[in-house]
């Protein structure tokens, strides 16, 4: 049989979306594991603070595993099975890869806390940051918050953070410091000799030799985690350089790692990792069908690459949390909305726990045409168990567009 060479844009888009775990509904009850196994399969998780729904890291399992136990997470990380890292942001990633990042910060790349901010950090504060570790090997892991601003001012951002602070991210950045677990989201730092050894009971992490070989991993990893990509988002991916050309990947198509597969109305070659080729070959031959509706987080893989996300989905979509209000366009925490292998909406919410209340405050979808019955039951649907499992199961709707969706919305919900 011939292996297919070219893929349509909707069967590339399902390829993409069965590797990051966003074709199907999952068929059973997520468990414990299953976190794991998807933070593995996206190998990275971004770590965002902001929560007016679920925060970030959390949203994002959800959108994938259904209702699951947000505490699983925590236990992963205490227990050793994730960690945290500077990569795409601030992530979670499997311990598997700890040594690839650990050597990517090592040579001053990734994150707002590149070694060079440590470096910094540390030729001001060398005495005061050796104390703070000697306190940490006598007394136990600790919180920033356990320290007192010496100026009576409160932090408002990195800018703001108090020394105690800067010096924590600095030894953190440097390696001498590992995030043992979180408290009500804090991170809680502890010495690394002493996280990797409850670390290392479940695995070794898998060496680099040298830094050539940490730039394959990433390109590699890139790869398998968007199932489908062109060359120039590949790095995006970890930060973990600039923008490929596809000549820098020929050696990778040549070994066999890589194919290299047309997608129609793509300008540039598209690449598939070869522990894919079976998921290829059954895009190519229309077996992967996109049956899922989810809301997904302002930094899921799926749509932190602006880019990428307008390329593969025709969506534009912009974070819009961190613009001035009066100059947003749809809100401040929006959710695109992934329906049956495409972007089709985005969704402005808010839970207000205390209520019971799950607040759409706006949703708007793509395009003119007025939205299909089953597309409305199925974003209703959607967005009932996103505030089931937030806790919060009345649903109140605000401002739609087209109008008549919020009257459609209401209809289904109330059911």
């Amino acid at each position: 049989m011939t292996t297919p060479t070219r893929l349509t844009a909707q069967q590339a888009r399902n390829l993409h979306l069965a590797a990051q775990g966003l074709l199907a509904r999952p068929r059973r009850r997520a468990c414990k594991a299953d976190v794991l196994a998807a933070i593995e399969r996206m190998r990275v998780l971004q770590i965002d603070t902001i929560h007016v729904v679920a925060r970030s890291p959390y949203l994002v399992l959800f959108s994938r595993l259904g209702a699951y136990e947000p505490h699983w997470l925590d236990e992963l990380l205490e227990e050793g099975q994730v960690f945290e890292c500077w990569a795409h942001e601030a992530c979670f990633a499997p311990f598997a890869d700890h040594e690839l990042h650990r050597r990517h910060a090592e040579e001053g790349r990734g994150g707002h806390w590149s070694m060079k901010s440590a470096q910094r950090t540390r030729g001001a504060h060398a005495a005061s940051m050796a104390g703070l570790l000697e306190h940490i090997r006598a007394h136990g892991a600790v919180k920033a918050s356990e320290f007192e601003r010496a100026d009576g001012e409160t932090g408002g951002g990195w800018w703001g953070w108090k020394d105690e602070k800067r010096w924590l991210e600095a030894l953190f950045a440097h390696g001498e410091l590992m995030i043992t677990r979180r408290e009500n989201f804090q991170r809680v730092y502890d010495l690394s000799e002493r996280v990797l050894a409850k670390a290392r009971r479940h695995g070794p992490a898998e060496p680099v030799v040298d830094a050539p070989a940490m730039r394959r991993r990433f390109v590699l990893g890139a790869v398998h985690a968007l199932g489908i990509a062109q060359a120039r988002w590949i790095n995006d991916y970890f930060r973990s350089g600039g923008k490929l050309k596809d000549a820098a990947l020929d050696e990778l198509v040549a070994s066999g790692e890589l194919l290299r597969v047309d997608v129609d109305g793509w300008s540039s070659p598209a690449y598939v990792h070869r522990e894919h080729a079976d998921l290829f070959i059954a895009a190519a031959a229309g077996r992967l069908r996109a049956t899922h509706t989810a809301l997904l987080s302002p930094f899921d893989p799926v749509v932190w690459d602006r880019e990428r996300a307008s390329a593969m989905f025709g969506f534009d979509y912009r974070i819009e949390c961190y613009t001035p209000a009066h100059k947003r366009q749809y809100g401040y925490y929006v959710l695109p909305i992934l329906h049956r292998g495409r972007l089709v909406g985005r969704l402005d919410a808010k839970a207000h726990r205390a209520d019971g209340v799950f607040e759409v405050k706006a949703l708007h979808l793509e395009g003119a045409a007025p939205p299909a019955a089953a597309l409305v039951r199925e974003i209703a649907e959607a967005v009932r168990r996103c505030a089931h499992w937030h806790g919060t199961p009345q649903v109140r709707i605000g401002r739609c567009e087209p109008k008549l969706l919020r009257r459609e919305l209401l209809a289904v919900l109330a059911a």
